[in-house]
């Protein structure tokens, strides 16, 4: 039988009261309340769990915050994700909402509802709620299945996700691309060449090390991608010019020492190419492989998409190209 105990303050005024559950097979489990009633309801549903073989401990969820399971959750999974450092930079934006005080039994669908509009309303965009809401969401997955936490349920399944928006179709013009390539210094031309040619990302380019160049058969080996694989890429003509004229580096970095973002906005803002990031380039030598006639089992090989709704996104061909293919 469960015990139900007054809380009273110093001048002897009741409070709360605490509801105890001991049954044996289980560890003793209480929690208080500001009714007498709802003690003893929560009371009779814990007896109940326990008896059909039900219940499951919740006393770690009910004493950790949103904030402390963030910080494990950073700890143990961001920072072992390519993306860590992005990860845990969102973590750091959840941490400093209100939300992040509760307990982990305590949050419900309807306050992450909550807590999506406060960050709409603040400016976010809807894809970085959803991905705010993604942590969330595996956070639960992760404590149910690894933090002793079986009784939680993931309030986020509850919630309306933002609308992960329209996928970007910008393509860089053969205009902007004269621009752009007589702005640039001679190194970011030649990143950008050979972003084009290749698809390659910006990390993959950054990382990319002679070494792993084979001018013989024309391609580069890329180590330990976004996607968690090597792969090997051919290199056309171009790509193989813009490498030879390259100096060698000590590093043995084939483009050591550019700050790729930083520079490629600047040239963009000095020839006033509007909404182009380098990210495009790689959307733009997509679009042009498939502009050259290559089938999307090719394309992939050469970008690393895993599946051809992936490939499609980053995937925009011209009408005018098109029409030229069905003369």
């Amino acid at each position: 039988m469960a015990t139900i105990n007054s809380r009273e303050d110093q001048d002897g005024v009741t409070i709360g009261w605490q509801a105890i559950v001991r049954k044996k097979g289980y560890p003793s489990q209480s929690k208080t309340f500001r009714t007498k009633r709802d003690a003893e309801a929560w009371a009779r549903l814990t007896e109940s769990a326990m008896e059909r073989g039900l219940w499951q401990n919740q006393s770690d969820a009910d004493s950790t915050t949103l904030a402390d399971a963030l910080d494990r959750y950073g700890r143990e999974v961001s920072s072992l994700k390519k993306s860590g450092k992005i990860e845990l930079y969102r973590i750091g934006n959840l941490k400093t909402d209100k939300i992040a005080k509760l307990h982990l039994s305590r949050i419900r669908g309807a306050d992450l509802a909550e807590y999506r509009d406060r960050r709409l309303k603040a400016g976010l965009s809807d894809s970085s709620v959803r991905l705010e809401l993604a942590i969330i969401s595996n956070l639960y997955t992760v404590a149910m299945k690894e933090w002793r936490m079986e009784g939680l349920r993931n309030p986020v399944l509850s919630v309306r996700k933002p609308s992960p928006g329209k996928a970007r179709d910008r393509r860089l013009s053969p205009i902007e691309e004269k621009k752009l390539l007589g702005e640039c210094t001679p190194s970011l031309k030649a990143i950008i060449l050979f972003a084009l040619e290749t698809g390659m990302r910006r990390g993959e380019i950054q990382k990319l090390l002679w070494k792993d160049v084979d001018f013989t058969k024309c391609t580069a080996q890329l180590l330990d991608t976004k996607n968690g694989e090597d792969r090997l890429i051919p290199l056309s003509s171009r790509a193989i010019a813009v490498l030879k004229k390259l100096p060698r580096n000590i590093n043995g970095k084939v483009f050591p020492g550019t700050d790729i973002s930083h520079s490629f906005a600047a040239a963009c803002k000095r020839v006033e190419i509007k909404d182009l990031r380098f990210h495009d380039l790689r959307h733009e030598a997509t679009s042009r492989f498939f502009e050259k006639r290559l089938n999307p089992v090719q394309v992939a090989a050469i970008t690393g998409h895993k599946t051809l709704q992936m490939l499609k996104r980053y995937t925009h061909l011209r009408a005018e190209d098109l029409a030229k293919l069905l003369e």
